[in-house]
């Protein structure tokens, strides 16, 4: 439960908190009051976040952590509940990736991108485990992607991983409903979104990478992830993109191939070259902290309708319901007084 209604604070963890969509959650969850144990590699940015979180008055624990290695997520849970107490939430989102054709990447740098971003999840995931079978209870959030379900070209590593997350994800939550569990897993597929990751991500491409328009700011994914936590909801899907992306590939999934191969190189790119001095994230953190938003805020929308109705089902429906028993009245009214 949240301190907003009054009661003990909620205990959350995050990873990839110090930039992108992670910063947008950590300022989500510290509205509510909540004690956040922040995890990345990136020291200047896990302390902007702490800041953050401490003005608008959560509390938090900024623990730099690699999540590629399961020993270091581990020793930050640990950590967390010694400062915190039992872990309420655990939110995994760390990620990297290489735009590039798979034809230019190489093997280590392949291996890195999955270690993180698909192992990462696991290791947090298992941490999280650890500890909420015992009490019975807690929720873990899987920042996904539409990426899982219809891959593009350029990404292959990050796309793997999202498709590896969601497989994984749905093995474990059968696991859950065998033993009994009330711990609940979701997993939140994201739009293309404005966060910093273009700007440091290892890239090959000629241009600067961008996301694929339409473009949504991380505080709709944060504002999906914290509504995540505290439904029990299996997966919801953010944005209207989202939904086509998906439903589409169910429908024809060879034709998407056809034209993501015919628009999705120029559409991964700006018409800006890749600079030679160019940050790289893939192995070790970029100095400085570099927020939530990315470059993109001037094509960036803020809201999703598409999300606020997935969040609102039951006023939709109602709604729904309304309508037609409005329009039941009005032809019996007509009938009636024929």
């Amino acid at each position: 439960m949240s301190s907003r209604n009054g009661s003990k604070p909620e205990v959350v963890v995050i990873t990839g908190a110090s930039a992108g969509v992670g910063r947008a959650t950590v300022r989500a969850f510290a509205s509510r009051g909540a004690r956040i144990g922040l995890l990345a590699r990136g020291k200047d940015g896990l302390e902007g976040a702490r800041r953050e979180v401490e003005a608008a008055g959560g509390k938090a624990l900024a623990i730099p952590t690699d999540v590629a290695y399961a020993d270091q997520v581990e020793a930050a849970a640990e950590a967390v509940e010694k400062e915190f107490g039992p872990i309420d939430i655990w939110v995994n989102n760390a990620m990297t990736t290489i735009f590039s054709p798979l034809k230019k990447i190489k093997p280590e740098e392949f291996k890195r991108a999955t270690e993180v971003t698909y192992l990462g999840t696991v290791y947090g995931t298992m941490a999280a485990v650890k500890r909420m079978y015992p009490r019975n209870r807690g929720t873990i959030v899987q920042v996904g992607s539409a990426l899982a379900y219809r891959s593009i070209p350029l990404q292959s590593p990050y796309c793997g991983a999202k498709h590896a997350i969601r497989g994984f994800t749905n093995s474990l939550r059968s696991e859950l409903i065998h033993d009994h569990s009330n711990i609940h897993i979701t997993m939140v597929q994201m739009p293309a979104l404005n966060t910093p990751q273009f700007n440091w991500c290892e890239t090959r491409l000629p241009r600067h990478p961008q996301p694929v328009p339409p473009i949504f700011q991380p505080e709709v994914a944060a504002e999906a992830i914290v509504w995540a936590a505290h439904h029990k909801r299996r997966e919801i899907y953010v944005g209207g993109p989202t939904v086509q992306a998906i439903e589409a590939n169910k429908v024809a999934p060879g034709l998407l191939d056809l034209y993501l191969a015919r628009t999705c190189y120029d559409g991964q790119q700006t018409n800006e070259p890749v600079k030679p001095d160019r940050p790289n994230n893939l192995f070790e953190p970029v100095p400085g902290d570099h927020g939530a938003h990315g470059i993109f805020d001037n094509r960036a929308h803020d809201s999703s309708a598409q999300l606020w109705q997935t969040t609102h089902r039951g006023w939709v429906t109602a709604a729904g319901v309304g309508v037609a028993a409005l329009a039941c009245a009005t032809v019996f009214g007509v009938k009636r007084w024929s």
